[in-house]
């Protein structure tokens, strides 16, 4: 079986921020054009459709590393920012998005809260499963010896190991 480990990411974001955009529960606030997401950042995000982006990431990570807190995403989301002639440091970003955005994709029942973090529902984990058994189709189509053997396929500096039935 197919599932999110077996494609690449940057390929299930973009499919899954598709299908993000088509939900009725998820709206971006009047502000979310203005605002930085953290500290670390110059200026405000220059895509448009970066909220859906941010969700269907959001969406992701919960599917590999849940739970998941806030303080976890605000890490992961984070950046380094020069402080005057002193090195680099970290710093999170906001929360309040992520926050909202997470908030939104539990009234879609696609996430849910538990005391340790938030993690999946049956249904966001359905999600991801159809939606990375749909663009496997599509690798398939281009390459098919990926159907066949355990196929490496190095994107970025990074590999991608596709293996029938193994999951």
């Amino acid at each position: 079986m197919v599932n999110a480990y077996d494609v690449p990411a940057s390929k299930l974001i973009v499919a899954l921020t598709e299908r993000v955009k088509k939900l009725p529960e998820l709206e971006v606030p009047e502000w979310a054009h203005y605002v930085k997401t953290g500290s670390h950042a110059e200026r405000p995000p220059q895509q448009p459709d970066w909220w859906y982006v941010r969700a269907a990431s959001l969406l992701r990570k919960l599917y590999f590393r849940a739970p998941l807190g806030l303080t976890e995403f605000e890490t992961a989301y984070g950046g380094s920012k020069a402080v005057a002639y002193n090195p680099k440091h970290q710093r999170d970003a906001g929360s309040s998005a992520n926050r909202r955005i997470l908030k939104q994709l539990e009234v879609a029942a696609l996430v849910k809260k538990t005391p340790k973090g938030r993690v999946l529902t049956p249904k966001g984990a359905a999600l991801l499963d159809n939606l990375s058994k749909e663009i496997f189709k599509k690798l398939s189509a281009e390459n098919p010896a990926i159907t066949r053997y355990g196929l490496v396929i190095v994107v970025r500096g990074r590999d991608y190991r596709w293996r029938k039935g193994l999951r």
